[in-house]
């Protein structure tokens, strides 16, 4: 397997609008420090240069913590610093096409809204799905909601792990509990936070917690 099931408890997915002073990888570090399993560096506003060089210097520290380290649409800057892997929207590409660039051994993620999405990204080679928003959220202005009914849904028809994401608190994630996920994926809810470890460490336990309830 490329990606272990137990790797997407708690992904985290960067965003330099929450930095106040520090740099990406001072977060990143306290994160990881917190019980972060996974971690995407998405981040809309950097030309090509200097997201290589962040994203060279977060997949280093990445690796030291053994979590896998993907890159969010940048499918060509992904093969360029070695990436693990990458994570597509639906409008991106095919994962299909991901997968012959990229090649056998690299991690794929795919965003999907509809069980047919979902489907269809397994067949193409997709690892792990990113199903949302299931909540409300500031983070992406074009996020459709996806209701509880669809998320099950789509847990269902696919073999690969599932990862909730859109606007995710330690207090709202126990209402996705029985949906089948295997665990969640947020921005806010760990970089927008005073406490960054103490943040990630409570929503890593509250979403333990929640998976034990199947």
């Amino acid at each position: 397997m490329r990606c272990d099931k137990k790797d997407l408890l708690l992904y985290a997915v960067t965003d330099r609008h929450w930095l106040n002073g520090r740099t990406l990888h001072e977060v990143v570090k306290e994160s990881l420090d917190g019980g972060v399993t996974f971690v995407q560096l998405r981040e809309k506003q950097l030309d090509e240069e200097h997201f290589l060089q962040e994203a060279k210097d977060l997949k280093e520290l990445c690796s030291e913590y053994h979590v896998p380290f993907v890159i969010n649409d940048n499918v060509e800057l992904a093969i360029e610093m070695d990436a693990d892997g990458v994570h597509v929207g639906q409008s991106d590409m095919e994962a299909g096409d991901v997968r012959a660039k990229l090649g056998p051994d690299k991690i794929i993620g795919v965003s999907a809204q509809t069980v047919e999405q979902a489907v269809l990204a397994e067949k193409h080679g997709a690892d792990y799905l990113g199903v949302g928003a299931v909540f409300p959220t500031s983070s992406k202005d074009d996020a459709t909601e996806v209701p509880f009914e669809t998320l099950k849904a789509i847990c269902e028809a696919v073999s690969i792990p599932v990862i909730a994401i859109g606007g995710i608190t330690k207090e709202n994630v126990k209402e996705l509990a029985g949906s089948g996920i295997c665990g969640i994926a947020v921005i806010s809810a760990i970089y927008g936070q005073k406490e960054i470890r103490k943040a990630s460490e409570e929503l890593k336990a509250a979403t333990e917690e929640i998976l034990k309830k199947k």
